[in-house]
Order: C-alpha cells, then structure tokens, then sequence
C-alpha cells in the first residue's frame, strides 16, 4: 500500500506461530506502543487463496476459508481450505462440482464463482458468492447452506440478489452482518456506484421483502469509482466497514489496498478517522503495499482476525492468503499496518 510512514523500529515477537510487530518512534509512551502491536500470523500450507472468507467451526474446531474459483478447478466453484490452527492450510475441495446451471443462464460467459462470504446462524453455514463477468454489472449472488461443513453437504439455494446493466450497482462481492437486534444485512458491490447494503431475513437468508433501491454506504466519486469488497465487524458500539480501494488482479502491478469507516448503526453513515462520509470519497488506509507485498485487499474478518489476499513479489506476482489480529487504537479505530517486510 501507498501511504507515507516514520521511521519504525520493529519488534518481533514469535509466540506460537504468531508473528508480532510493534511501532516505537520518538515520544510514544508504553501504552501507544502497546496499542500499535500488529499480529501477523506466520502462514504454510496451500496458500493459493483469493478473496478469502474465514470462520471457525466450533462443533469441529477446525478453521476455513472460502475463495474465489478456479476456472480449471471443478469449472471455477468456490474452493475450499481448512486449518487447525489457523496456521497451516490444506486444501480440501469445492462447495460444487459445478456452476450451477441457472448461474450459466444468468450471466452469459461466467467462468468461475467470486468472492464468498461465510456466515453461521442457529447452527447453519451460508454462503454467498458472486458471479460475474469483468467490467460488467450483469452479476448475481448466489447462496449456499451447509449445517456440517463437509464439502459434500453444501446445498445450493439459489439467487439471492441480481443487478443487469440498467442499475447503476454491481451485485458482487457479498458481506453479512447482523445488527445487535439479530437483524442481518447484507453488503455488496464493485465500482459502479460503490458499496451498497440490502436487508436480509432469516431462515432462509435471502433479501427481506419490500424493499426498495440498496442503500448507499460508500463512493468514492471519482471515476472510474475503484471500490469494492466490503466486510463488516462490530466492536464496543461501533460497526466498522472495511473497504478494498483501487485495482487487483495485476500481480505486482496491483494497487489495492484497505480502508476503514465506522458507524454508530449497520446501515450508516460511515465516517472515516478524519469525520469525512465514505458515502462521499472518505476512507482511512490501514493496510498498503510495503516490500513485497502487493495490493493487499478482498478481506474478511472473523473473531478480531482480517483475512486478505495479497500479490507476493517474491512468487512473481502470485496472490496468497494473509491473515492478521487487527489491532486497535485508544480511539477505538483499527490498527493493521507496520508489517514486517516482505509480509
């Protein structure tokens, strides 16, 4: 990521796999430093994750994530990677053998599923993902429900919502959030007219009935508008949206990177550290390219963890699956940079 920084001294600290990095320039006292503390974790195993979603699995204790498709692999559906320790990944299938057929009929040219989210409720997994085409709005989310985990058992709900090319949003890049109330919502978009939210309802976790346009939670104003990837978190009265700015999917020549706003509701409006809207152009970058890492972005977040994917110059170029323990400011806003180089 791009954006100035002081000089650091980093201090690592290697405890059962985690690697942690502290800022102590001039001045700071104790408790700053203490605030600033980074955790990136040291990751091995297949790593070959894009747009990564992560949850744990109390009733295995396992770990997941879910990432974009692979055209080659099982026609593009959804993969699927599993830890024990959040440290070392396998690699242990798809939710489908195949797109569905009415994702094909939907969005002429589809290749592979994008970017799923995973969300657990009253003891059921959803899933939702997107498809599309690049630099088209014609997109769908689609939705899967699974009560086990196991691979075999994802069932496939169907669409949940759509765009076509008279809407000014792009219906991609799926995140869920549940209000304090149980509410859930859920949030979305790609370029166009930036991140917009729907409610959802439970059982059956599609879009609630009547309502009308998405509302709007964040644009940038600026053509050609590079915004997407949302994730939401809550903590201590504050939902956060995370935001990928900027471009990926060009190796090291990518740009993405990771802003944050907060808001006192799920629904908005996000400000940013400096009071702008993100509904208009604001957003605070937490996360940039340093050393060789490239265009960090496509994050979830789960249990104070932001997973990510990020472009590895030292594979030419070949995105990888990174995860951190998001860090938090006396102010209450998230802490993600001061990376060890090279991470």
């Amino acid at each position: 990521m791009r954006f100035g920084q002081t000089m650091l001294t980093i201090c690592i600290l290697t405890l059962a796999g985690f690697v942690t990095t502290a800022s102590s320039g001039a001045g700071e006292s104790p408790e700053e430093i203490s605030q600033s503390r980074v955790t990136v974790l040291e990751l091995s195993g297949d790593l070959h994750a894009h747009d990564p979603s992560l949850i744990h699995a109390e009733h295995s204790g396992d770990w997941f994530v879910f990432s974009t498709g692979d055209p080659l692999v099982a026609g593009g559906t959804i993969q699927i990677r599993r830890s024990a320790d959040l440290k070392d990944w396998t690699y242990v299938g798809t939710v489908f053998n195949a797109i569905p057929a009415w994702i094909t009929q939907a969005v002429p040219g589809v290749t592979n599923l994008w970017a799923p989210e995973v969300h657990e409720h009253d003891g059921t997994f959803y899933l939702y993902y997107a498809a599309s085409t690049f630099g088209s709005n014609r997109s769908v989310i689609g939705l899967a429900t699974n009560r086990t985990m196991d691979p075999n058992q994802w069932v496939d709900q169907g669409i949940v919502a759509e765009s076509q090319p008279t809407d000014d949003f792009n219906a991609i890049d799926p995140a869920v959030i549940e209000d304090r109330d149980g509410t859930p919502y859920l949030s979305f978009g790609s370029f166009w007219s930036g991140i917009r939210m729907w409610t959802l309802q439970w059982p059956s976790g599609k879009l609630a009935p009547g309502q009308g346009a998405p509302l709007r939670l964040a644009d940038r104003f600026v053509p050609p508008n590079a915004i997407e990837a949302p994730a939401l978190m809550y903590r201590d009265g504050w939902y956060y949206l995370f935001v990928s700015l900027d471009f990926c999917c060009r190796g090291t020549d990518s740009t993405y990177k990771i802003a944050v706003g907060r808001s006192r509701n799920p629904t908005g409006p996000y400000f940013d550290k400096l009071g702008t809207p993100l509904e208009h152009g604001g957003g605070t970058v937490v996360l940039s390219e340093q050393g060789t890492l490239f265009g960090p972005g496509g994050q979830s977040i789960f249990g104070g963890f932001l997973a990510y994917h990020y472009y590895d110059g030292t594979a030419n170029g070949d995105f990888r699956l990174g995860i951190r323990r998001i860090a938090w400011s006396e102010d209450a806003w998230p802490i993600l940079a001061n990376p060890i180089p090279g991470r």
